[in-house]
């Protein structure tokens, strides 16, 4: 590639107009640096809000895509095939970018890096800061993605799916806070009902796995056949481990003991650190789950 990277910032919006022209400023107010802002694209997931109206303010600016309801899967995956850029950035419209983001994350971008994560500022609806400290980030508005490494990843259902790339080898992390992570009651993420985050992130995973198994035959640019194996692995262990704790949540201990022997032999397949085995054995044997529920809203930002 020859030049600066080209990025593509795309925002995910369905009824978050409220909070929707806060995060186009921050695409467009962006330091400069050694990248172009190739182009910054709302894709408004069938709102029935004041979302067309604050599009309308900046239609000199931003492209918009308005369309029926599709769902959260379906617009991330559509931020890559509807993006033109070198680089993918994702912002989900309750939240927003530090100035500094693009230029911070351009200087990254360099060697065989194809996938960027960085912390996060975590603040509540009104956007005051609920963490006197960052939050480590790996939800989508922290992540920045090289698109065509993206590609062979789609469709995508969550952003976990890029997380692929970082377990090839192929990602960094900065510990710069990069994006402000809103904290608010409408969240689409329900971590109130014992159970259902935890699922919906182990069917995630396992669909990530299998997708990756898929690609064995014919891998990637980014990834050899023996990686895919080993990252396939990974994501497996990982779904075990939400459905271990699902299921001490829901209070059925049973259920995820009979779970810790799949969890443990996808570790040793994955060659994975044994500690979330341990914690996730040390849980069922003690009985109590490893993650407090929220009340009312998300409890903590997702990873």
């Amino acid at each position: 590639m020859s030049g600066p990277p080209r990025i593509s910032c795309v925002i995910l919006c369905h009824n978050y107009g409220r909070y929707l022209d806060r995060a186009i400023t921050s695409c467009l107010e962006q330091e400069p640096g050694n990248f172009s802002l190739h182009e910054v694209i709302v894709i408004d997931d069938g709102s029935s809000d004041e979302t067309e109206g604050v599009c309308l303010r900046h239609k000199d600016n931003v492209k918009v895509i308005r369309r029926n309801q599709q769902g959260f899967g379906q617009t991330l995956t559509d931020a890559f095939l509807l993006s033109t850029g070198d680089w993918v950035v994702p912002l989900d419209a309750d939240d927003w970018f530090h100035p500094s983001k693009l230029r911070t994350c351009a200087e990254a971008m360099m060697g065989e890096v194809l996938f960027i994560e960085h912390w996060e500022h975590v603040v509540d609806s009104d956007g005051n800061p609920m963490l006197k400290e960052p939050h480590p980030g790996g939800n989508t508005s922290t992540l920045v993605v090289h698109r065509d490494a993206a590609l062979s990843l789609l469709p995508a259902s969550n952003e976990i799916f890029f997380h692929a790339l970082r377990e090839a080898g192929r990602g960094i992390a900065l510990r710069d806070p990069l994006t402000f992570y809103r904290v608010h009651p409408r969240s689409m993420t329900d971590r109130t009902t014992p159970g259902v985050s935890q699922d919906y992130r182990a069917d995630v995973c396992f669909a990530l796995s299998d997708r990756l198994r898929a690609m064995y035959e014919s891998p990637p640019a980014w990834a050899s056949a023996r990686q895919l194996r080993r990252i396939s692995w990974h994501f497996r262990t990982l779904a075990f481990g939400h459905k271990v704790e699902s299921a001490m949540q829901r209070e059925k201990r049973l259920s995820a003991m009979l779970l810790i022997p799949g969890m443990l032999m996808g570790t040793l397949r994955a060659r994975d650190s044994i500690a979330p085995w341990l914690r996730s054995l040390s849980s069922t044997i003690a009985g109590r789950p490893l993650v407090r529920l929220a009340t009312g809203q998300r409890q903590q930002p997702h990873s």
